[in-house]
């Protein structure tokens, strides 16, 4: 047993052959930005869970430093990375900002969601269960626990950071309404949000009752989405198409009642937005 784990895994990357295997710090090519894996959420254009993650690790295959590429370039090191990919068991995300939570943006699942689901790709499947090895990843939101040397950080289990951030924003009654006073943009802010918990139960684990509250508050109650729709029609046609692409991916489970009542509203926003652009050509 080695405790010194990068010596560890460096030493067995070199038996194989592979050159510089200390690299530790992964990144896209060089003048690149992005692990695109909020692009093909965004788009629908994704076969399954796997992928994503696969998407993310093709994505940051280039490793930097001292001894990688020249000036500021890195050097692809697919290898090294599946290595390390392989014997990750824990992703850390830290927080650092009360404004911008994990269910804020999309790159959070984008890159740490599907990092995580990369390194899942790489575990051995359990001959049992015929599933592969969960990778834990913790939260830590460093803006809160005090200043000084005897200051408590919070570190949390992504599912609980999750839980607790919909509860509070696009499950609250409050911030719902909120978002509907401001008009286009608070209707454009609910339908980023409901694209990203799609990316975060692909990558992660989005409850059950979160899709089915957003549901309710959101798709079925008919002022809400009456609001919505003649605020930003293109916004809540992608809120409702959210709806049915979760449950459509066995992300969540509903009856069938539900489902075409969704359906209707789908057609119905699908047909608004072509009224819309129909309108600004005839202009």
């Amino acid at each position: 047993y080695d405790p010194k784990f990068i010596k560890k895994h460096a030493n067995e990357l070199s038996a194989d052959g592979v050159e510089r295997p200390a690299a530790r710090l992964f990144s896209n090519p060089p003048g690149d930005y992005g692990s695109m894996v909020n692009e093909v959420v965004g788009s629908g254009d994704w076969q399954n869970e796997d992928s994503l993650g696969e998407t993310w690790k093709g994505r940051n295959v280039f490793a930097y430093g001292r001894n990688e590429g020249s000036g500021s370039g890195g050097t692809a090191r697919p290898k090294v990375l599946d290595k390390l990919l392989a014997t990750t068991e824990r992703v850390v995300q830290e927080i650092d900002s009360v404004e911008y939570g994990l269910t804020d943006i999309q790159e959070y699942y984008a890159n740490t969601g599907a990092l995580k689901k990369a390194a899942e790709n790489r575990k051995p499947v359990d001959g049992n269960s015929g599933e592969r090895k969960k990778v834990a990843l913790s939260v830590i939101e460093a803006f809160g626990g005090g200043s000084g040397d005897t200051a408590k950080v919070p570190v949390r289990d992504v599912e609980d950071v999750l839980r607790l951030e919909y509860r509070s924003k696009l499950l609250n009654p409050k911030w719902r309404d909120a978002m509907i006073a401001q008009g286009s943009g608070g209707a454009y802010e609910v339908s980023q949000r409901m694209t990203a918990m799609v990316g975060w139960a692909a990558t992660t684990k989005v409850d059950n009752f979160v899709f089915s509250e957003a549901a309710e508050r959101y798709a079925l109650d008919e002022d809400v989405s009456r609001a919505l729709q003649k605020s930003n029609p293109e916004a809540w046609k992608n809120t409702v198409r959210r709806l049915l692409e979760a449950a459509g991916r066995g992300m969540w489970e509903t009856d069938e009642e539900t489902l075409d009542k969704l359906r209707e509203l789908y057609a119905d926003a699908d047909d608004m937005v072509e009224r819309v652009a129909s309108s600004f050509q005839k202009e």
